[in-house]
């Protein structure tokens, strides 16, 4: 199937994508009977971790819990290694699962696909792709994950430089050796925080460009415990039971405390502090039950990251170019491996380029506030085009010609961050609208995948073949999303939780606050025929 165009081929489902949500979704539609073509751009499954390859990279969600609950064989085989797994141990288990399943079969690889558009007279998706295929499909899902679409700044003079430029999440397969090179990581987010210790140890000279400082906090990851793996995999299904109750789907072993910073006195708001800061993680953020919602409260928990910080860091001028000002948490915690000890090194310099950006690049490095950097490499740790940009970048057409970029053109607008009105029997794996990126990615897309599956076959017992979000339905959901977020203090940054990373994106914040209620109400929805989504 790799070596010949697919012409005119029909089927009944076209899914998009590879990573994990691409291949569970292809998993369940064969298992249900239905014919399926799936498309993927790489050579082979793993999604988001077949392109990010840097130096460093890893999952910030624990091992036993950032995997696959449907199958308790796949479960009870698979043994991590880490607490936090590395990026080639989870491409390996991509492996393992499409290899298990014998999911590659319905996968067509290096192929992108460019359009999609719904012909209304036959209701069928017509799919084209870069290699000149064209398959018709009665329903078209979107497995192409949130932070797939990389976001590089366009920098003045950029195609003159003269040496090699990287960005985080389009990893050479066969990595980067910068040994004996003067280096530049522009971006301080997670990739760029995960990657800057490992670069600093190859590289002569790593130069680190910020414009705006991340708030991290240590990972701790270290071997996992067999004993700890042993007892989790002895009643696998009460662990994922109880990771399914917690806000982001995961966590559920570790202590939440409920009660507020201001209630307790100041030495013991310090050691509860410190002793979720020894923890490491995420975590962090649950040492107190306020946290994310007062910015009274938030001040706490940033102010001892920022005395962590300046502790660390010996320059006490670097520490506080290095401490950010911002709301804890509102942006994407990171967990970090050394990274403010990084800053120690004689062979690293940080640049802040907040007041004053990158100028240009030249044949020879780059310019900024004035000075210039000879370099003989970069890397580009500067995001993504987050939830929407994977999707935007499809030309994806439903009724009447409308295009998703044209109806988004103000911001996402979704239905349970499954469906759009307009486009009928087009799914979104955790798109916009859904709990997504602000929950284990893996349960939110067992869940969404699940749901899927089933609404399709609802569908077909009853002869239904237009599937479609109501426009009511979906504009009552929108109200609900950002109502659930101004209860918060997300909205308060300028993250790429809305956009605000890529110049011109609509700020809107894109996903849903809360994965057990996001569930409850999608259930209840399914139990009364499917309410909001038009039926024809």
């Amino acid at each position: 199937m790799q070596d010949q165009k697919l012409r005119g081929r029909q089927v009944d489902v076209v899914v998009v994508g590879a990573g994990f949500g691409g291949m569970y979704m292809t998993h369940l539609l064969v298992q249900k009977g239905l014919s399926v073509q799936a498309f993927e751009r790489g050579d082979d499954v793993g999604g988001t971790w077949y392109w990010n390859r840097y130096p460093g990279c890893r999952c910030d969600v624990e091992s036993m819990e950032y995997s696959y609950k449907f199958s308790d064989e796949l479960q009870q085989e698979w043994e991590w290694s880490e607490r936090y797994s590395p990026q080639p141990e989870i491409l390996a288990y991509a492996n393992h699962v499409a290899d298990r399943f014998d999911l590659r079969r319905h996968f067509s690889f290096q192929s992108s696909v460019t359009s999609a558009k719904y012909n209304e007279a036959d209701k069928l998706w017509v799919v084209e792709t870069d290699r000149g295929d064209q398959v018709n499909a009665r329903y078209l899902i979107m497995a192409t994950g949130c932070l797939s679409a990389a976001n590089i700044p366009d920098f003045q003079g950029l195609d003159v430089f003269s040496g090699p430029t990287y960005h985080t999440g389009a990893w050479p397969k066969e990595g980067v050796d910068f040994a004996g090179q003067k280096v530049a990581v522009i971006g301080t987010g997670s990739s760029g925080i995960q990657s800057i210790p490992f670069i600093a140890e190859q590289a002569k000279h790593l130069t680190v460009f910020q414009r705006t400082p991340n708030f991290s906090v240590p990972a701790r990851n270290k071997p996992l415990d067999r004993g700890v793996a042993a007892s989790i995999k002895a009643d696998y299904a009460q662990f994922r039971a109880a990771a399914y109750q917690q806000p982001a789907a995961f966590g559920a072993h570790f202590p939440r405390r409920e009660d507020s910073v201001l209630d307790v006195p100041p030495e013991e708001r310090d050691a509860r502090f410190e002793e979720y800061w020894g923890h490491g993680g995420f975590m962090f953020l649950s040492a107190f039950g306020d946290i994310g919602a007062s910015p009274e409260t938030n001040k706490f928990a940033g102010d001892f990251v920022r005395k962590k910080i300046r502790e660390i860091v010996k320059d006490p001028d670097i520490a506080e170019i290095l401490c950010p000002d911002s709301i804890i948490g509102c942006k994407r915690l990171v967990a970090d491996s050394g990274y403010f000890e990084t800053f120690n090194r004689a062979n690293v310099d940080l640049v802040d380029v907040s007041s004053s950006p990158i100028e240009r690049f030249t044949a020879t490095g780059l310019e900024a506030k004035g000075q210039a950097f000879e370099l003989d490499a970069v890397v580009f740790a500067t995001g993504f085009d987050a939830m929407t940009g994977a999707l935007l970048r499809i030309d994806i057409q439903g009724r009447e010609g409308l295009s998703l970029k044209d109806k988004w053109s103000a911001g996402p607008r979704t239905y349970l961050g499954l469906a759009t009105a307009g486009f009928p029997n087009l799914f979104m794996m955790t798109g916009p609208g859904s709990p997504s990126v602000l929950a284990n990615m893996v349960t939110g897309i067992e869940q969404h995948a699940e749901y899927i599956a089933e609404a399709i076959s609802w569908a077909d017992e009853r002869d239904i073949s237009s599937f479609e979000a109501a426009l009511d339905a979906e504009n009552k959901w929108v109200e609900v999303v950002n109502m659930r977020s101004e209860a918060t203090l997300y909205p308060q940054c300028n993250s790429w939780y809305l956009g605000a990373n890529v110049p011109g994106k609509p700020r809107v914040f894109m996903p849903f606050i809360g994965f057990p209620d996001y569930v409850a109400m999608a259930d209840e929805i399914a139990a009364k025929g499917y309410e909001g989504f038009s039926k024809a």
